[in-house]
């Protein structure tokens, strides 16, 4: 009787389950970066070069 409330115990936890959707997560923002990459860099020149023209303003 005990294994069986063992067992039931495993089956409740659900520790593991938070390393999987990090995981997850990881593996689609990774593909979301690589299916974006060019966009994602034209994004952030043109942010550096607002902020560098911006700059020489001041």
């Amino acid at each position: 009787m005990g294994r069986l409330k063992d067992i039931r115990q495993f089956v409740r936890e659900e520790d593991g389950m938070g390393t999987v959707e990090i995981i997850l997560i990881i593996v689609v923002l990774v593909g979301l970066v690589l299916i974006f990459k060019e966009q994602i860099t034209k994004i952030v020149n043109n942010i550096f070069s607002k902020i560098t023209t911006q700059t020489n303003k001041v």
